[in-house]
This record gives structure tokens, sequence and C-alpha cells, in this order.
């Protein structure tokens, strides 16, 4: 069964905040420079005046995502244009047989962008990744991303939430890591963030510790404060 992840914020400043979420970035191999996209964007009014609460939630059902990338990869800007997803798994520390994973998929550019349906991969992947096997394609005039998406569950929206640029012929093995981020800013879900420069005043909420709802408050001195529910 998927798990789900809750994050509700509350705004305890004097004044109207745009929120935003994203996630730390995957581990990867077969790809360089790692981009992260935001998640979920909001505007939140003070909590003394309103009472209002903004609820984040997503089901972690693990998706692979594989994207048209647009001409420049900039900041506070879309990073694709058609977007493919399939639902995939992870591969286990220990492998069974007996019972096997669905942790790769094919990634297709022609006639158009697409991911085949999961299947068993290799036993060659690292573990806790899933992988992309990118085709040949001319990277001189297609340009592509790949790496994770992810499903909000208050949107029904599916967004890749990081990836890397996706050279042609390649294995690429990326490892999620479950850590998710509030910050204060306007950044639409599936646009480009600085994940350096945003999650150092960000709130933190690590489901990596097995935690998997959040209380996030954002308090009158810009500070933050987050309580672990369960």
């Amino acid at each position: 069964m998927s798990t789900l992840y809750t994050i509700n914020v509350v705004n305890n400043s004097l004044s109207n905040q745009d929120f935003f979420f994203f996630q730390k970035p995957a581990i990867y191999t077969g790809g360089s420079q790692v981009y992260s996209n935001s998640l979920y964007q909001q505007m939140l009014l003070p909590s003394t005046s309103s009472g209002s609460t903004l609820t984040f939630q997503s089901l972690q059902q693990f998706y692979a995502g594989a994207q048209t990338q647009v001409p420049k990869l900039t900041i506070g800007e879309a990073s694709g244009y058609t977007t493919a997803i399939q639902p995939i798994d992870l591969t286990p520390v220990k492998a069974n047989p007996s019972s096997p994973v669905n942790n790769a998929t094919l990634m297709t550019v022609s006639p158009a962008l697409g991911l085949s349906p999961a299947v068993p991969g290799p036993a060659s992947e690292q573990s806790g990744a899933f992988r992309i096997t990118t085709p040949t394609f001319n990277s001189l005039t297609q340009q592509y991303n790949a790496g994770m998406a992810v499903k909000n569950m208050v949107t029904g929206d599916i967004v890749l939430s990081n990836f890397v640029n996706a050279e042609p012929n390649k294995n690429i093995d990326c490892q999620p890591v479950m850590i998710f981020y509030v910050a204060v800013g306007s950044y639409e879900p599936g646009s480009v963030i600085n994940f350096s420069e945003s999650s150092v005043t960000s709130a933190v909420c690590d489901a990596t510790t097995g935690f998997t709802s959040f209380d996030v408050v954002y308090n009158p001195d810009g500070t933050w404060t987050v309580v672990n529910l369960s």
C-alpha cells in the first residue's frame, strides 16, 4: 500500500504569505546536474484573522517521469511541456527471484515522448532506485528531462519533482529521498527552483525518519516550527 504524506501549514505572521512545497533531490546515476521543481504553491491568510490551514498531501506511489525540455531551464519558469509518467517500484536491497519488482521503464521519443509500463530491471540497478533507459536521439536538436514525479493528492496533479537532463542511450538510476520542504515564495507547480537557496530558509519535513504527517507553523519572526505527528 502506498504511503500518504501530509503537511499542514499555518501562517502565524500578520500578513498574507505565498508558500510553496518541494522535495529533496533524488540521488542520480547516469545524469549530470540535478534540477528541482516546485510541487505546489498557494497563498495563505494569517491564522489570527482567517483560521486557515494549507494542506499538501502526496500519495507516494513512486512515478518515473520524462518531459520535453524548454529551450533554456530558468528559475521560476516551467521546466518543460509534454510530460510522460509511469508508476514504478524501487529496487529492493535483496532481490527475491520469485517476487520480482517492476523497477525499470523505457523512454521513447518517436513518434512522441512516452514511457513504457514498468517491468523488472537488471540486477545491476542500485537498491532503493528505479531506472529510466533513454533511446538514441539527436541531443543537439532535442532535449528531455528525466527523473522522479510526484502526485499531489489535493489537486490531482502529477509534476516532475526533480530531474536530470536525459542524454541519449543511457541508463538513469533515480533513488528518491523522502524529505519535503515548505518555503515562502510563489513558484507555480512544475516550475524550476533553486534548491540550495530555497532550502536554507525553509521548514523541513523529514519522512525518512518514519513520520508521514507534519504540522508546520510560519512564525511572526520568519522562523518555522515543525511538529512530527505520526
